[in-house]
């Protein structure tokens, strides 16, 4: 079976200069291999793809087909890493319309707690009131605003719908071991209960019940995406040779991009599919680089769609950017271009051909018109949107990102600076606790 792949010739770097990496690369990642380096207390994600044996992934299984037998719909309560990655997977191997067809084989998939929206909350129960629901509570605090919000009013509804007993069957818990809101509450209802590690933060997460959970209530095989990462996870290790090791190639060149002035990456798709694995490695990267002054700003865009918008400023705007581009090789569907008599929009001379095939000329089309106005392009192939490949593409970003992080000699594996809006926003509220954080804010306004 092939593995995904990157593709740098047009990255606008040089194969001497890439070579040139190959020592800090490898230092970098031994600091990862040693757990010498800045937050080294979060490095659970490194050899968990192969650490996951059978028995956790059928418990996950054996909880997701509870959920799955009584429920209509499952919501998913969480923010960042705790809804992200579950999502990206779900969205790109789910029917695009899926929730619009009258005939379902499974639950349908919501997520709330990561927002403050009241139409959003009102909407969301509003739909629910008919309707046997679960809930997945994906916390490690249980105190997160948005999550815990949702959390209270989605708790309640389940409670006054269906009954605490059955409640009690269809909410289930991912959160600490021992300690925090959501392990007292779910302790004390009597629920189902995952465990987040210690050791790996909310954006390294998703091969933890964090992300395995809702995709397998989703339908997919869990067993299939861990697989893949555990695959990549070989590939991307400290044998692989420098040349070879597609995380450590990512990393360097996208270090030297930003040493040559490039200081934002846009992360493209052509699959509109892959929206959401554009949002998750928007906090992977975001969350791990961006602090002391430093990183890359990680952006997105769904091509052909975003074309139409941004393409203008990607040509043409200031030369401070670089794209890494998603490619999908295979689609799983087929489908032709027809023929039309009349010809009016002059598409006879596709036609025959597939739609993917003109999806891909316009992949190809634009990388050459982008690198010419100076756009630098890494391309990453990946076979098909399968969950063996997308856990291919989960444990590549993942490494990539450590060993990025380390070149750009920054902690990787904090974010510090999420803190800072959630004690002004708790202060603004007057949390108890927050007074004297209350009064100095107040005298700001």
């Amino acid at each position: 079976m092939k593995n995904i792949y990157l593709n740098i010739d047009k990255a606008a770097v040089c194969k001497e200069t890439v070579a040139a990496y190959e020592a800090p690369v490898k230092a970098c990642m031994e600091t990862l291999e040693n757990g010498s380096g800045l937050g080294n207390g979060f490095l659970g994600w490194l050899h968990l793809p192969s650490s996951i044996t059978a028995e956790p992934l059928a418990d996950l299984k054996g909880a997701a087909q509870v959920l799955r037998e009584n429920c209509e719909v499952v919501v998913v309560a969480g923010i960042g890493g705790s809804y992200l990655g579950a999502r990206a997977v779900i969205e790109a191997l789910s029917n695009s319309f899926q929730w619009l067809k009258k005939e379902q084989n499974g639950p349908i998939i919501v997520f709330a707690g990561h927002n403050i929206g009241e139409d959003y909350l009102y909407e969301l129960t509003d739909y629910l009131k008919d309707k046997k629901f679960g809930v997945i509570n994906i916390s490690k605090s249980g105190t997160t605003t948005e999550t815990a919000l949702a959390f209270r009013l989605l708790k309640k509804q389940c409670e006054d719908q269906m009954g605490k007993e059955m409640a009690k069957k269809c909410i289930v818990a991912v959160t600490d071991a021992k300690k925090g809101a959501a392990r007292v509450t779910a302790d004390k209802e009597g629920y189902k209960t995952f465990i987040i590690p210690d050791n790996v933060g909310g954006r390294f997460s998703v091969l933890t019940p964090v992300g395995l959970l809702p995709i397998a209530v989703a339908g997919f095989d869990i067993e299939k995406l861990v697989a893949g990462a555990c695959d990549m996870e070989k590939v991307c290790g400290s044998e692989t040779p420098f040349e070879e090791n597609p995380a450590a190639i990512y990393a360097a060149v996208r270090n030297e991009l930003y040493k040559q002035g490039k200081k934002i990456e846009i992360l493209v798709n052509y699959n509109p599919k892959l929206h959401y694995m554009n949002e998750w490695w928007k906090q992977l990267y975001g969350e791990s680089e961006g602090k002391d002054g430093k990183g890359i700003y990680p952006s997105a865009v769904d091509f052909s769609t975003d074309l139409h918008s941004m393409g203008q400023w990607i040509q043409e705007g200031e030369r401070t950017i670089f794209e890494t581009v998603i490619s999908v090789e295979n689609p799983d569907n087929e489908l032709r271009v027809p023929t039309d008599e009349e010809n009016l929009d002059g598409l006879n001379f596709l036609a025959g051909k597939r739609v993917d095939e003109v999806n891909k000329m316009a992949e190809l089309g634009t990388q050459l018109a982008h690198v010419d106005g100076g756009v630098p392009n890494m391309r990453l192939i990946v076979p098909q949107l399968s969950e063996y490949y997308l856990g291919q593409v989960i444990y590549f970003f993942e490494k990539a990102c450590g060993i990025s992080g380390y070149l750009l000699e920054v902690n990787p594996f904090n974010q510090p600076g999420v803190e800072a809006y959630k004690k002004n926003m708790f202060a603004l509220l007057n949390k108890p606790g927050y007074e004297e954080e209350s009064k100095a804010i107040q005298a700001r306004l």
